[in-house]
């Protein structure tokens, strides 16, 4: 067994195996998929433009034409120089192709990188690729924590700004799901503080949480008060703001578990206005309808199970990245329409 380990992940991409020219990067992280891919296609190559250094092949094509890839890996460049092959699997088994290439590698000038989502242990490529003594698989799994200060450091550092320990706190609590989004929201966060010594944490607030927290919320908020109509549109802005799955469940399973907290006191007796208006931390003035509404929808047991199903909920998210959007998009969706009946 030769697959690579989480940890040293980031070692093998700064410095390839060239004894393991077929290189696979999957898993749930789909930014950090892509990131990585990258940096090995851009290494391998002088120029990823140019097309007689870099063959790109979908996949699904690669199902049909199992020779096809073999023949790419050997063709020379016209012109000399460095060859790769980034493949971005789709949803068909392509397993044959590669293995008539881990039969039949290419030279220690041609890499061959494969570009898919997240996969089981017993998926046949990525078995193949872990087995195979002449080809790496890379798993890419969401930044914890000492990732996302590493990242953090990173994207500061090369926008020449320091930043306050409660910024760093809230951003990093802020940002994760998916290495993509996460460096998208750095840059633009770094872009507002262009032409300041550092950031700190009212510009984390004024940048991050517009495009994560306040958005998260609107999604939670709409689902739990039963606005089904509301909801679809506040998770297909999220979608295309590209906001990750994994952080909208993560959102989803916070406000059950605070409505759950506040729905004990008003099954003691208290009003769901009381409850509301002196919950910590405060709710913003601008949910206190909906999560008064949501209040009065729901008894504490049922957001009991809700918490458990949408547990549930997001390890499939991590499990399955790519049908993410589709399995938050259901969960949330159920929890509307339960919502819109029982209101």
């Amino acid at each position: 067994m030769v697959a690579v380990k989480n940890a040293d992940v980031d070692r093998f991409v700064a410095r390839p195996d060239p004894a393991r020219p077929v290189i696979l990067v999957f898993g749930p992280d789909a930014g950090l998929v892509r990131e990585r891919a990258e940096v090995l296609i851009a290494a391998a190559v002088e120029d990823p433009r140019d097309p007689f250094a870099l063959a790109r092949i979908d996949g699904d094509a690669l199902a049909d034409e199992p020779e096809r890839l073999v023949e790419e890996a050997h063709t020379v460049p016209l012109f000399g120089g460095r060859r790769a092959v980034w493949v971005r699997a789709g949803g068909r088994n392509f397993t044959a192709s590669v293995e008539r290439v881990l039969a039949a590698p290419p030279g220690a000038d041609c890499r061959i990188v494969i570009e898919a989502g997240d996969l089981k242990r017993t998926a046949p490529l990525r078995a193949l690729c872990e087995r195979a003594p002449n080809a790496a698989a890379l798993p890419c799994y969401a930044d914890g924590g000492r990732d996302l200060n590493r990242l953090i450091d990173e994207e500061m550092r090369d926008a020449g700004l320091s930043i306050a320990p409660d910024a760093r706190a809230a951003l990093a609590a802020l940002i994760g799901g998916d290495r993509g989004t996460s460096r998208s929201e750095l840059r633009k966060l770094a872009l507002y503080a262009h032409g300041r010594p550092g950031v700190g944490l009212d510009d984390v607030l004024a940048v991050v949480t517009d495009a994560s927290a306040f958005a998260l919320d609107a999604i939670a908020d709409a689902a739990f008060a039963g606005k089904a109509q509301d909801f679809e549109v506040h998770f297909a802005k999220a979608r295309s703001e590209g906001v990750a799955a994994s952080p909208i469940v993560s959102a989803a399973i916070r406000q059950a578990a605070m409505l759950h907290r506040l729905r004990l006191t008003v099954e003691q007796g208290r009003s769901a206005g009381d409850a509301v208006e002196s919950a910590g931390p405060a709710i913003h003035f601008s949910r206190k309808a909906l999560v008064q509404a949501a209040l009065s929808i729901w008894s504490a047991k049922r957001l009991e199970r809700i918490i458990g199903q949408l547990g549930d909920t997001a390890l499939e998210v991590r499990q399955r990245a790519n049908l993410a959007y589709p399995i938050a998009h259901r969960a949330l969706l159920s929890i509307a329409d339960t919502a819109r009946r029982k209101g």
